[in-house]
């Protein structure tokens, strides 16, 4: 179909950022290192793993105070009091040039409004100096008291975090530079730090935006082959590939490189878990990018995921809650059929007793459940059963093939000493 071949563009290592080889390296111990969370117990690896296409695998994660990973990841009733509010996002190509917003409701983007280059939760307690989105995005976990800096009764970080964000860091940043392999490493990566007293949770940060920058790139997939012209795909990837460009619509939203448009579309997913909403709403729902702009016309709008390893990266949907990409695909071809036809057992919830009961408070709530229909952003169409196995198959040629195993790969050790998980 003509309209395939328009819409198709490559993504090549022109397309990133540079990085710091000798940060990027120190990074990757950091990014396994518990070191980081405020009970020193949970990693950003924990939830972002190699083999796991960069996610858990969980619709919505355990963090601070559970132990083992992905489905297996549980907790005793009562050491976690909330699950993470929504899936664990991959890492592909996040050092792309084009990325311009972070997080499922854009809550990280580049901006002049706090006089440090970005709007994100910190506001003006963002540090100066950061190289880049990546780099910003690698701090904000550490502030969230359900991912990893723990509760305020177990650590001082989390309690100075909620005073300020930089008071958190601010400990977390001598944490680091006080264990001499750190320091050593962080030093070499940056020539004009003179002493380890210099080292700040920039540095930190930088060092793990360019480890995930460096370790995720992923552009040797079939779709790739065939985009320069070096392999064929299969009929049935052929036959999914034009009708995500043509007749099935993808392409409205998935478009360009990183096939993602990174703007936010509103697609009826089933709410489940606490959701996130605005600070002054004690409703368990999600309203998605509105919690951020405080706009009406943002609720229940969710960003664009890209799509390269999509099939490696289950659960899907912001809040996981579909297991399967055809189930995903059929949401968005019949979003209010789909919805209707969900039930719990699609969802990956490690059971943990206390957190049952409010896993689906979202379907006991008429009136939330309302509002979330009435919230649409795409059309639906008709597809045959054969029609969404093509699809599938062309999501399937979006797998990469030696980038899906990473760059530097994970650590059997780090500085700290503390269990890599």
């Amino acid at each position: 179909m003509a309209s395939s071949a328009a819409a198709q563009q490559a993504l090549g290592p022109e397309d990133f950022l540079s990085f710091n080889e000798r940060a990027a390296e120190v990074g990757r111990l950091l990014f396994y290192d518990p070191i980081l969370s405020g009970n020193r117990d949970i990693s950003c690896g924990t939830c972002h793993r190699h083999d796991s296409g960069t996610g858990d695998g969980l619709s919505l994660g355990l963090g601070q105070g559970a132990t083992g990973l992905g489905p297996k990841r549980t907790a005793a009733p009562g050491t976690v009091l909330k699950r993470v509010p929504r899936n664990a996002p991959p890492l592909w190509n996040l050092g792309a040039r084009q990325i311009r917003t972070l997080f499922h409701d854009g809550r990280l983007e580049p901006s002049d409004l706090y006089d440090n280059d970005f709007n994100s939760p910190a506001e003006e307690y963002l540090p100066r100096g950061l190289n880049g989105i990546l780099a910003a995005q690698a701090l904000i976990p550490l502030t969230a008291r359900f991912e990893m800096a723990g509760d305020p009764e177990e650590n001082p970080v989390v309690r100075a975090m909620l005073r300020r964000p930089s008071e958190g860091w601010a400990m977390i940043a001598r944490r680091v530079r006080t264990i001499p392999e750190y320091a050593r490493m962080l030093q070499a990566a940056y020539p004009q730090i003179e002493a380890p007293e210099e080292i700040g949770i920039a540095d930190i940060a930088n060092a793990l935006g360019d480890f995930i920058n460096s370790e995720w790139r992923s552009f040797d997939s079939p779709y790739d082959r065939y985009l320069a012209g070096e392999a064929a795909l299969t009929p049935a990837q052929q036959r999914g590939m034009d009708l995500f460009f043509d007749e099935a619509g993808c392409s409205g939203c998935h478009a360009g490189p990183l096939l993602t448009d990174q703007d936010f579309h509103a697609l009826a997913l089933p709410h489940i878990g606490p959701g996130r909403t605005r600070r002054f709403d004690p409703v368990a729902r999600d309203v998605g990018r509105m919690a951020e702009t405080d706009r009406l016309e943002d609720a229940y709008r969710f960003r664009t995921p890209a799509l390269r390893n999509v099939a490696l990266t289950a659960p899907y949907g912001h809040n996981g809650a579909y297991p399967t990409l055809n189930g995903i695909v059929r949401h968005h071809l019949d979003p209010l059929g789909m919805l209707d036809a969900w039930t719990p057992d699609m969802a990956t919830l490690p059971q943990v007793a206390n957190l049952v009961p409010g896993d689906f408070l979202g379907f006991q709530d008429a009136r939330e459940a309302a509002r979330l229909r009435a919230r649409l952003d795409i059309t639906p169409r008709t597809l045959a059963d054969a029609q969404v196995a093509d699809i599938v198959a062309f999501l399937h040629a979006l797998t990469g093939g030696d980038s899906v195993k990473g760059r530097l790969g994970r650590p059997e050790s780090v500085p700290s000493g503390l269990k890599v998980d």
